[in-house]
């Protein structure tokens, strides 16, 4: 961890989900990625906030409530509790919970509006053209195909209505060179270099009001307007922070953001409106926007109509909450599309976390309390075997922090996972069954010490991945994890003299696929 005041601090962020859809596999990914990166941070040392929320307004809520006969308010109170069901679910540890009708929200928004007029980045005029509903987003005649998205399929509308606009067509250049020298900006590269590739096309002015509805922010002194919902979204970022209130303390700790974590649909929004925005009304860019894929089932899309969407609350019931969590960030690379499969959800689920990882902790646990009792000694080098060992576990906390730091989840899985093989190699090399009917207690003692040495600093490394399961290691083998930061208690024995082990539990139970 770095050792300035600023580098103490992490923030970041998932984007905030639109409660027009109930919550599915993508919200799930985006905010599972997020939350590990965050209690990953925490267990760094660092100063951690994590937001999260939900995205309220806009033509397409209202529209939606209109057809159930309710409010707008009724409809996003409903679909905001079913993701507060499932964050609790998912083991979500986020800070605050940002609504966009909340007042504190309407108090960001109209602050930063009037930034954007005092610096003369805002105008009056008529926006003619075509707006696409479902995404809430204008798009170029060159996009239009029969009347619908080119990009997305989704049927457009022609509006022409009085409007205020954003001068983005100002900020091509300045974006263009803010990204080229700060490449780490938008991440991973194939998505910065399709931003620039956009930018290269030209930017035009942006329309951010609306007449035709009025469920949003409205503009400052002029009620008929109603902000543009993706500026009204994206001011979340800081107006979570308290921006715009009488206490911005939380605003001035964190802003900018660490990571705003999204989905690649949503990375034009991000990487071009929000920072030249901010740019407009002199506020610091976030040092990274970061685009993750999308999901298919068994190779296909989903969609309603197909019947394959994964629901999150679904596999959590059938698989088990860290066996999902898991599965989501080791199997695919982070930034890149990936099919999820029960077999290979079973597959990770079953060899690795059951057969690898629960085995070893099983049998060291079983070996230890038959043995030798429930008192385990620190661990100790007395052979080739333990020191090859010790240098698997004195390169992990490198390799980890190197992968995690670069998003690289599943690579920084992996790296956990070579160390647990080679605990399982170890049992089999020192075979401590043989140790015992031989009578060695001295070296059987150092064979387990060191067994549980590595199920130790390996669960400290998994415990942002699964923190359930980890908390549940833990405690059978007598350890705390309170006060632990990982760069000093990942190391070989960094712990108390002696542990008191309690009888092993399973923490992993196999699965099947389900029947079809």
């Amino acid at each position: 961890m770095a050792g300035s005041e600023a580098d103490s601090r992490f923030y970041i962020t998932t984007p905030i989900y639109y409660v027009n859809d109930v919550p599915h596999i993508g919200h799930a990914y985006t905010t599972v990625a997020a939350d590990v990166v965050a209690r990953y941070q925490r267990l760094r040392g660092r100063d951690v906030y994590f937001l999260t929320g939900t995205d309220e307004h806009g033509l397409k809520v209202e529209r939606s409530a209109q057809r159930q006969g309710i409010a707008p308010q009724e409809l996003a109170d409903q679909v905001v509790g079913r993701y507060r069901e499932l964050w609790e679910r998912l083991e979500i540890s986020h800070d605050d919970f940002i609504r966009t009708t909340e007042d504190r929200h309407a108090a960001g928004v109209r602050k930063l509006w009037g930034l954007l007029e005092q610096s003369g980045a805002i105008y009056k005029g008529v926006y003619e053209g075509w707006y696409n509903v479902s995404d809430e987003a204008y798009v170029p005649d060159s996009q239009v195909v029969d009347g619908c998205d080119a990009e997305s399929g989704q049927p457009l509308e022609r509006v022409q209505e009085e409007s205020y606009f954003f001068r983005l067509s100002e900020y091509g250049d300045a974006l263009v060179e803010h990204i080229r020298a700060h490449p780490e900006f938008i991440q991973p590269d194939n998505f910065r270099n399709e931003i620039l590739s956009f930018l290269d096309q030209g930017l035009k002015d942006l329309s951010i009001s609306r007449t035709t509805f009025t469920w949003g922010v409205s503009v400052p002194d002029d009620p008929d307007h109603v902000i543009y919902v993706w500026i009204d979204a994206l001011t979340n970022y800081i107006s979570a922070l308290g921006y715009g209130s009488e206490n911005e303390d939380l605003y001035q700790r964190f802003w900018p953001a660490d990571l705003h974590l999204i989905g690649k649909d949503i990375l034009r929004f991000h990487a071009v409106y929000w920072p030249a925005l901010l740019m407009a009304a002199g506020l610091p860019l976030p040092r990274q926007i970061f685009a993750h894929g999308w999901w298919t089932k068994e190779g296909q899309k989903m969609s309603k109509s197909k019947g394959n969407v994964l629901d999150p609350f679904g596999l959590t019931d059938y698989y088990g909450t860290d066996q999902v969590r898991y599965f989501l960030l080791r199997e695919v690379p982070f930034g890149q599309d990936g099919d999820f499969s029960d077999a290979a959800m079973v597959r990770r689920a079953n060899e690795e976390l059951a057969n690898d990882l629960g085995n070893l902790l099983n049998r060291t646990l079983s070996m230890q309390r038959k043995y030798l009792g429930e008192e385990v000694g620190l661990p100790a080098v007395e052979t080739d075997e333990d020191a090859d060992l010790k240098a698997h576990l004195d390169g992990l906390p490198a390799a980890f922090e190197e992968h995690m730091d670069q998003l690289r989840f599943h690579r920084a899985l992996e790296a956990v996972f070579e160390v647990v093989r080679r605990g399982n190699l170890y049992v089999d090399e020192t075979a401590p069954w043989v140790l015992n009917k031989e009578g060695n207690r001295e070296r059987l003692a150092t064979v387990l010490a060191n067994l549980l040495e590595t199920v130790r600093i390996v669960d400290l490394h998994l415990w942002p991945v699964m923190p359930e399961a980890c908390n549940r290691m833990f405690m059978q083998m007598g350890y705390s994890l309170e006060g632990v930061e990982l760069d000093r208690d990942a190391q070989w024995g960094a712990r108390p003299a002696t542990l008191t082990i309690t009888k092993p539990k399973p923490v992993f139970q196999k699965v099947q696929e389900p029947e079809t």
